[in-house]
């Protein structure tokens, strides 16, 4: 048994010398580039189906998903080990392992010496050719840092590897690995175009300037985070403001005006948008999610009371448990922040052009088969104008968002203030309280800015529940409270029980279910083939 991930694969940029440089040389070599490109690209994760059809908020505490079979149920029941990887991304190496042979292949190529016309497009071709090595670059990059999000210490590998060499191979720290994400990322931004609509192949969905920036500042930011940063070494946390600071100040940028946008409708001109991944026509997340009681629906991803409690009121800014936020709890989903009607279904919401009925023997409630457990349903992400009856039935592109300006903003903000505080610009020229207020103003929520005079404690507790409510559902807040080390406080999952009395509805808060949390799932295991056939990959504590 052998380590395939790092394994030789077939040549995919085999070279034919000739003694002059045509023009259709160098086309053919671009085109041999841009198939092992694609073999790369192909890796991006979309998180709508990211483990056993559910998306990673099923395993935090932002979601539970409806249908018992799911893997994703494995987080809590006992069957999540080294043998039964969930969410399993060692795979990245086969991307990583693609990028380096690339990158092998692509230094073979010499054009210097070889005589042809001065033709400006010789220029033009050969630089379009030099710049893929710094996609390839990138995306081995980012794909390294998710790996070390998951796993910690992990090989760093460069080259490709023999047999021998792939199962001897010993772990590297998780600081090296940042610090070579932080390193190609550095190198890749300056010669990685701010977008390609002016390109010779206007393409979309490509790393860019910003997505190398934006990689580089994630990247940062969970190395400052207590996780992986005990002793709050603060030139962590300045080194990750610099880093965010660096993809705001390309003011290439900017908040759509309406949050639902950026996730429902794919514009090439959507200037939030820094990375994304794009899916073909499918309909096969609204399948999952529609809520029952809908042709087609099956609940799926079903938001938790957790998180509806904390979008805050749009009157005062103030959580709901504040005695002067103005929550009503007979009409708990009146005057909220508008990014929970944009996220959430609950009860009384249309969807569909019909009112949702999630308590019992309603069209959306039990004893309907996946009927909600949590009240709720999800609308972020869901097409809600994909027809699933027969035999009418409809399809639509989807865009899963990598790295949006709103995450390189919170970023910012959070680093910003464990550095130098809410209010000192320190030498940037923006606080971290500028920061998020300028994602509360986006203009479809306009809520009311966080306040001046907050202490950094004060300040870090609202901000958390901004990133929280801002990024639900883009597979964040699963890795968020590992990285804050709060996972353990995170356990106990509510759902709001709603009762039709006739006149009128009640709405009580109950406690759902406990999940088990131990230490050692801060990290995931190493996969048990892994560690049987290299005596140097050492498993991670704990598993």
């Amino acid at each position: 048994m052998v380590l395939s991930l790092f394994l030789s694969s077939c040549d995919y940029l085999d070279y034919d010398e000739k003694d002059y440089l045509l023009q259709e040389d160098i086309y053919s070599d671009l085109e041999r580039v841009n198939s092992a490109l694609t073999g790369i690209y192909v890796a991006l994760p979309s998180g709508f189906n990211q483990e056993g059809g559910a998306m990673l908020a099923s395993a935090s505490d932002d979601a539970v998903f409806a249908q018992d079979a799911s893997s994703i149920h494995k987080y809590f029941n006992g069957a999540w080990g080294p043998a039964q990887t969930l969410d399993s991304k060692w795979s990245y190496f086969t991307a990583i392992r693609r990028a380096n042979r690339l990158l092998e292949e692509v230094e073979k190529y010499q054009y210097e010496d070889r005589l042809y016309d001065k033709d400006p497009v010789y220029d033009v071709l050969m630089e379009e050719l030099e710049r893929k090595k710094f996609e390839a670059r990138t995306l081995r990059a980012f794909y390294y840092f998710e790996l070390a999000k998951r796993y910690g210490d992990i090989p760093l590998i460069l080259k490709t590897l023999t047999v021998e060499e792939a199962n001897s191979v010993s772990k590297n720290s998780f600081q090296e690995i940042i610090d070579f994400v932080v390193s190609e990322c550095t190198a890749a931004a300056p010669n990685l175009p701010l977008s390609y609509q002016n390109e010779r192949e206007k393409e979309t969905g490509r790393v860019t300037r910003g997505a190398a920036l934006a990689i580089k500042a994630k990247a940062l930011l969970y190395a400052a985070s207590p996780l992986h940063n005990a002793s709050n070494n603060q030139q962590a946390w300045r080194d990750a403001a610099q880093a965010a600071y660096e993809v705001i100040d390309l003011g290439q940028y900017s908040l759509n005006s309406n949050y639902s946008s950026v996730f429902n409708n794919y514009n090439a001109n959507n200037r939030e948008l820094i990375l994304e991944s794009r899916e073909g026509p499918s309909n096969y997340f609204e399948r999952t999610n529609f809520p029952v009681g809908y042709v087609g629906g099956q609940s799926g991803n079903t938001p938790t009371q957790n998180l509806v409690d904390a979008y805050e009121m749009k009157a005062t800014g103030l959580a709901i448990d504040h005695p002067s936020s103005g929550y009503n709890p007979n009409n708990p989903y009146a005057g909220r922040d508008p990014r929970l009607a944009e996220t959430v279904i609950y009860n009384g919401s249309n969807f569909k052009g019909q009112t949702v009925e999630v308590f019992e023997g309603g069209r959306n409630g039990s004893p309907l088969r996946y009927a909600t457990e949590t009240g709720y349903y999800l609308r972020k992400y869901v097409d809600q104008t994909i027809n699933l009856e027969i035999p009418n039935v409809t399809q639509k592109e989807h865009t899963w968002v990598l790295f949006r300006y709103a995450e390189v903003l919170l970023n910012y903000a959070e680093a910003m203030n464990e550095a130098y505080g809410p209010e000192d610009p320190a030498t940037f020229g923006m606080t971290a309280l500028q920061a998020v207020n300028e994602i509360r103003a986006r203009s479809s929520v306009s809520m009311p800015p966080f306040p001046s005079g907050m202490s950094k404690e004060e300040f870090r507790t609202k901000l958390r529940n901004e990133r929280r409510v801002e990024l639900a559902f883009e597979a964040h807040r699963f890795w968020d409270i590992r990285r804050w080390k709060i996972a353990e406080e995170t356990t106990n999952i509510y759902k709001m029980e709603v009762t039709n009395t006739g006149s009128s509805f009640t709405y009580t808060k109950e406690l759902l279910e406990t999940r088990p949390f131990e230490s050692k799932m801060y990290l995931y295991p190493i996969p048990f083939s892994e560690t049987v056939v290299n005596p140097n990959m050492i498993q991670n504590a704990g598993w």
